[in-house]
């Protein structure tokens, strides 16, 4: 070793290990946390399976396909205390269908403007902005949408919709504002900074060598985004995607506050123009002035049917995720 050289090589480097008592706390401490994630899921399960035991058994099957939710003090000319998720199911389902339907194309604009054509001085401003928008509470999303959205549709942009589309069959009725057009809408301005940031972040992290190589062939920049960018960032993106059906099939007061929440459901809307409700806002509007304890389990398998089909939607973005992978050979050796 050279006298003159106060820096030993690496080689020449004594190397200090750590004991095993603090790998095996270490080993303790993450496992303990898995295992504690897990137990969190299946105590969900069973609290809610045990909460809704006695809709279970008193309604069965039934309690899916039933079409109205109908408690005796609401109607006492109507039979009472008959409980189906059937029509919230579908309200649940079409606003969140109908605000991804909103959000995917201003989203994906979005992210590929800031990853492919925004300069470098905006981009990290801008995005930042955006991943803002995902942070503010659902509760001023609603109140903006009840405030600002509703007089706007009301006024404007259903009256414009239901005399340009009415033979759609989907925008007829009298404009209210207060409508699953309006909840979807104030769900697709929710989703979208959480599909943009995912979708930017999946997009940014394409090689540049990919991109330089559609370039050096020729490519435009549309071609460079469909040929080099989005097949490599297809998972990130769908990923992004599935997140934001998650939150708008979840999303309570916002959509409480703009769908209208009739006490009676038809057991499919009409139009876009119908005051409905979904699952999340039924729970909203009904646990608090339950008539009965049959009401009050069937509120709670309500919240459990939205949780399996959560669950069902994450195992099978899991799914896709894994394909999109597979074929283009993440993990491989």
């Amino acid at each position: 070793m050279d006298s003159d050289n106060p820096f030993p090589p690496p080689s020449s480097r004594r190397h200090r290990r750590a004991p095993k008592w603090a790998d095996f706390t270490f080993l303790l401490l993450t496992g303990w946390g898995a295992v504690l994630v897990l137990a969190l899921l299946v105590a969900l399960f069973v609290g809610f399976y045990i909460g809704s035991q006695t809709a279970i058994h008193q309604l069965g099957f039934r309690f899916l396909t039933n079409t109205v939710w109908l408690a005796a003090t609401d109607n006492p000319v109507l039979p009472g205390n008959v409980y189906g998720v059937e029509p919230v199911l579908v309200g649940t389902l079409l606003t969140s269908a109908l605000a991804l339907l909103l959000a995917i194309p201003l989203s994906m604009g979005a992210a590929i403007f800031l990853t492919q054509q925004a300069p470098l001085s905006i981009r990290g401003p801008v995005g930042q902005l955006i991943e803002l928008l995902a942070a503010i509470p659902s509760v001023i999303y609603g109140f903006w949408g009840l405030i600002v959205l509703v007089p706007i549709m009301r006024a404007n942009i259903e009256p414009a919709l239901a005399s340009g589309l009415y033979w759609t069959g989907w925008f007829s009725g009298t404009p209210t504002g207060l409508d699953v057009l309006t909840a979807s809408v104030v769900l697709a301005v929710m989703v979208i900074p959480t599909i943009t940031a995912i979708s930017r972040d999946s997009m940014a992290a394409v090689p540049v060598s990919q991109k330089e190589a559609a370039i050096s062939l020729g490519a435009t920049d549309w071609e460079v985004t469909r040929n080099a960018v989005l097949p490599y960032a297809r998972g990130g993106v769908f990923a992004g995607i599935i997140l934001g059906l998650g939150r708008a099939m979840g999303e309570t007061m916002a959509v409480t506050m703009v769908i209208g929440n009739p006490s009676y459901l038809t057991p499919y809307p009409t139009s876009l123009f119908s005051q409905y409700q979904t699952i999340a806002s039924l729970l909203a509007t009904r646990f608090a002035e339950y008539s009965s304890p049959l009401e009050l389990s069937s509120l709670i398998e309500a919240g459990l049917v939205l949780l399996l089909i959560t669950l069902a939607i994450n195992v099978v973005a899991r799914g896709v995720l894994s394909r999109f992978q597979r074929g283009r050979g993440v993990g491989r050796e």
